[in-house]
């Protein structure tokens, strides 16, 4: 399994959250080296009641729960979005070791944009961090549309 397989399934959570009326955002968790799915999630917090929903959290608490252990390390996570602060947070608690997001949120990311978490001294944890260039125009296009339509 490639970078592109994973993350065209994150894109496809993504539009399932489009769908339910939830931002469009999706998440994987891969073994890298066997190339299993561990976890996945899509943006829920609209439909769960639950600000913390996002498909980066649902994710992880899947993960964590299949592998039996609040610690993913050297695990990756594909999402279609950079990570918020929040998730940002869950990721280095977590200790992800590599997340690959597609579109960049200069309004609400928090990897390349905004406080840029990892780089903060008070951060214990850093994954390797990939923007996906692929894929970015497409997440990108998914949350132009969404948020057009909600405008209407």
């Amino acid at each position: 399994m490639s970078d592109e397989t994973h993350m065209r399934r994150a894109l496809e959570l993504a539009k399932e959250a489009a769908e339910a009326g939830e931002v469009p955002v999706g998440a994987v968790i891969i073994d890298p080296e066997t190339g299993e799915t561990l976890g996945e999630g899509r943006n829920r917090p609209i439909g769960t009641h639950d600000p913390t929903a996002h498909a980066e959290i649902v994710a992880i608490r899947a993960a964590a729960a299949r592998v039996g252990n609040y610690r993913l390390t050297g695990l990756d996570l594909y999402v279609t979005l950079e990570p918020c602060a929040m998730c940002a947070g869950a990721i280095s608690f977590a200790r992800l070791g590599r997340v690959i997001f597609a579109a960049s949120d200069e309004k609400g990311g928090a990897v390349i944009n905004g406080p840029r978490f990892f780089e903060q001294k008070t951060c214990h944890w850093r994954p390797d961090i990939t923007q996906d260039p692929v894929h970015a125009a497409e997440a990108a296009s998914f949350l132009q549309r969404f948020f057009k339509e909600k405008r209407k």
